[in-house]
Order: structure tokens, then sequence, then C-alpha cells
């Protein structure tokens, strides 16, 4: 029988932490930018979302994987292809995470219940996307760029500009690190005709790749700050994630790969958590 630890260690639920500060600076800007009063329950309701994706994308992109998991020996000791869980039980879970995250947004308000279909086609539609496209990164990014919209939709109920732009942040931020991940993988990738940038490109190019996406978030984070009249809070948590992005570019070569894990897990956790941190006390301080 599946334990609950096996659960935390298919969906990674560690991992929560790249998007979930994203979608509390959606929440937390809607309610000051927009003057909206702060309703608890939402914000509970929007984690509640938030771990409902998580869990079913997860779950969902380790069931789909988990004949190719078992043949790569980087990812064979994985929950599916070790025997831990199920791919039964998996897919069990990936259906009641989903329901959950619907009925959820139907609690939350009428926009989010009727996109809420959507974002659920996005999330699992992404573990598909390395059989046909090497674009599959930034379907990836998208997947969790609809975190702090979606945040910001649940208190305002109509789109703005500024949530939309940040969702353009983290999807070129998710995009430019999920491809040094990919580098791990090429070789295998090239052996399974599956697809990603580093396949397509090799290690090199796709760390340039990535390097551009990175800038581009770098740039909208500026932009963002600069339209929107952020003073030093926000400033600090730009500049703090900003560095980080580039440090990971200093921790990744094409011929050393063995800090992938320091560049793709710790350096963006950190960050995501740095500038959510700040970008909610700009607004409240």
């Amino acid at each position: 029988m599946s334990s609950l630890k096996h659960f935390f260690s298919l969906v990674k639920f560690s991992h929560t932490i790249f998007a979930l500060p994203f979608a509390l600076v959606g929440f937390f800007w809607a309610v000051k930018l927009e003057t909206y009063e702060l309703n608890y329950i939402t914000l509970l309701l929007v984690v509640l979302d938030m771990i409902w994706a998580r869990n079913a994308a997860m779950a969902f992109n380790r069931y789909i994987d988990r004949f190719i998991d078992a043949q790569n020996e980087r990812t064979e000791i994985r929950d599916i292809p070790s025997g831990r869980i199920t791919g039964k039980t998996a897919l069990l879970f990936v259906i009641v995470n989903s329901l959950l995250f619907l009925i959820t947004t139907y609690f939350i308000n009428e926009i989010t219940f009727y996109l809420s279909p959507i974002a659920l086609l996005v999330i699992l539609g992404y573990s598909y996307t390395k059989r046909f496209t090497a674009l599959c990164h930034l379907v990836l990014g998208v997947g969790l760029a609809l975190a702090p919209i979606g945040a910001y939709l649940a208190v305002a109920g109509v789109f703005s500009w500024l949530p939309v732009f940040l969702s353009f942040v983290v999807l070129f931020w998710v995009s430019g690190f999920d491809i040094i991940y990919a580098l791990q993988d090429e070789a295998f990738d090239k052996s399974q005709n599956l697809n990603s940038i580093p396949v397509v490109l090799g290690k090199q190019k796709a760390l340039i790749v990535s390097s551009v996406l990175h800038i581009f978030t770098f740039v909208l984070l500026m932009l963002i700050g600069y339209w929107a009249h952020f003073e030093l809070y926000y400033w600090v948590g730009a500049s703090i994630f900003s560095l980080l992005l580039f440090y990971q570019h200093t921790l990744v070569k094409p011929n050393d790969l063995t800090k992938v894990n320091l560049a793709f897990f710790t350096t963006n956790g950190i960050g995501s958590f740095v500038f959510g941190v700040f970008a909610i006390l700009e607004v409240y301080l």
C-alpha cells in the first residue's frame, strides 16, 4: 500500500515553492492595488487550488512517463517505475486532485471556475508535449504562469496588465530553468525520439536559449517595477531574484552538469521565495 511519503515524493511537493510565491504575489497585489478587502477564505481556496493543480500535473507527468522513466538510469528510482506506487493509484490520484481543483474554483468566483478546465488542460497536456515538440519547456512555463494571473482573478474577477506581465515573468523564468534541467537527459531523449531544446540544439546552444529567456525575465521585472511605480522592497526582491538567475548560469557548463540540481532547485526556489516576500511587502509597507 502506498504511504503518504510516497505521494509527497511522487508530486515533488517541495517544488511548489516555484509557483506558489508568484500566486501569492498575484493575490496580495490584487487585494491592495484594486483596494479589495482581504478575504482569508479566498486566500485559503487559492492555496488549495495551487496544491491540487500541482498534485494533478506532477502525478500525471509521472504516470504518462512511467515506461520512459523505467528505462532512464536517472529516473528509474522514481515511485512508479520502482513499484512504490502503482500506475492505477497514480492515475486515481490525478483524477481526485483534478476534481478538487475544479470544485475549489467553483467556490472562488465565476471567472476562475469557467477558466479552470482550460488551466487543467494546459497543466496536464504538458506531459505529452515532449513527444512532438522541443517547445515543451514553454508549455511548462505557460502552466506555471497561470498561477499569478489566476490568483489575481480570484480576488478581482477581472484581468489587469500587471498580473499578465508577472505571468510572462514566470513563463520565461520557468522555460529557461527547465531547459537547464533537460540538459541531463539529452542523450537519453535522443535515443527515445523525445524532444527538447538540448536535443535539437545541443547543450551549448540550449544554454544560450536559456540565458536569453532569463534576460527577458529580467527585462520584464524591470518594466513592471517602472510602470507600477514600485519602490524599495520590490526592487530589492527583483534584484536578488535577477542575481540568482545570473548565478545559476555560472553553475552549469556544457561539459559539466554536476551542479544542475543546485541551479535548478536551490537557486530558483530561493529566488521565488525572496521575490515573493519583497513583492508583497512592497504593497503593504
